[in-house]
């Protein structure tokens, strides 16, 4: 199962043995069978749910109102992802990617001259596409039969078709989910739903703005690490790990100055990962090594 459809549902949790008023016999009333089933009926909606494709669970949750707004339930499909900086993405080649459990690929359709979000399987045997390459007329072609696919997700071209028999690759089953994508601060985001609703999605909704990227003032460092957001969050919430796992990133002391004012705490030079909260009369006192 796709891990993304977990987040789907609410509450959801490890299935627990039934409470002992749930256990009903043949001799029980009617009236309490009942009572269980109904009970029980919540339940097995969710296991059902739970083995349900990613598309189908995701037409099923409400995108906002109701019970799970009122909860404040955060919708993990209403928002936008960023899958790359665009000077890391070559225009000639597909690029695929893993976001969220959910496989996608990425192209720039010369066509209109923008970057396009697929899923990253061909309809025809699920083939990644990522694993394909641009044709001669800019179409995304699979790399295991040749089935061609321009930016809206709709087939074009197969060329195992007969060309004088019926046109087969209209059929809406030989159609790729293409979702919506923007460049903003020089980043290609996509929004995880493909279905015909949320194609306009940017009269909504946008990605989040970070006006620091595009000023030029500012330094970008970027980074690709193999590792979950989980990880990333612990170690984003961990500031004595820097000075020695980043050693030589960072600003260093002077090698003269044997101690460095450094945000109203003294650095040693000899363990720049300890800080000493400096006495309220020291600061006028100590300067920066030269």
């Amino acid at each position: 199962m796709n891990p993304i459809s977990l987040l789907l549902i609410p509450g959801a949790r490890p299935s627990l043995p039934l409470p002992l008023p749930l256990r009903t016999s043949a001799s029980a009333p009617n009236s309490a069978r009942a009572a269980g089933a109904a009970r029980l009926a919540p339940a097995r909606r969710q296991r059902a749910r739970l083995s349900s494709p990613v598309s189908a669970v995701a037409a099923e949750t409400p995108s906002g109102g109701g019970e799970d707004e009122s909860e404040g339930q955060f919708d993990w499909l209403d928002q936008w992802y960023p899958f790359a900086p665009v000077c890391d993405l070559d225009p000639g080649a597909p690029h695929g990617k893993t976001v969220l459990g959910l496989r996608v690929v990425a192209w720039y359709d010369r066509a209109v001259d923008d970057w396009r979000v697929f899923d990253d399987a061909c309809p025809h045997r699920l083939a990644p596409l990522s694993e394909g390459r641009i044709d001669g007329k800019g179409r995304l072609q699979c790399v295991y039969h040749g089935w061609c696919f321009d930016g809206r997700g709709s087939c074009q071209f197969i060329r195992q078709a007969p060309a004088l028999g019926p046109p087969v690759h209209k059929n809406s089953k030989a159609c790729v989910a293409s979702y919506p994508s923007v460049v903003q601060n020089s980043v290609l985001w996509f929004y995880p739903r493909a279905e015909a609703e949320h194609q306009d999605v940017l009269r909504r909704k946008r990605p989040p703005f970070f006006p620091q990227i595009d000023d030029p003032s500012y330094d970008t460092h970027i980074r690709d690490i193999p590792y979950g957001y989980d990880v990333l969050v612990e170690n984003l919430l961990d500031p004595a790990h820097l000075a020695y796992a980043h050693k030589g990133l960072m600003r260093e002391p002077p090698a003269n100055a044997p101690d460095v004012l450094v945000t109203g705490k003294l650095r040693s030079k000899e363990d720049p990962g300890r800080y000493v909260i400096c006495p309220p009369a020291r600061p006028a006192m100590i300067g920066h090594g030269g």
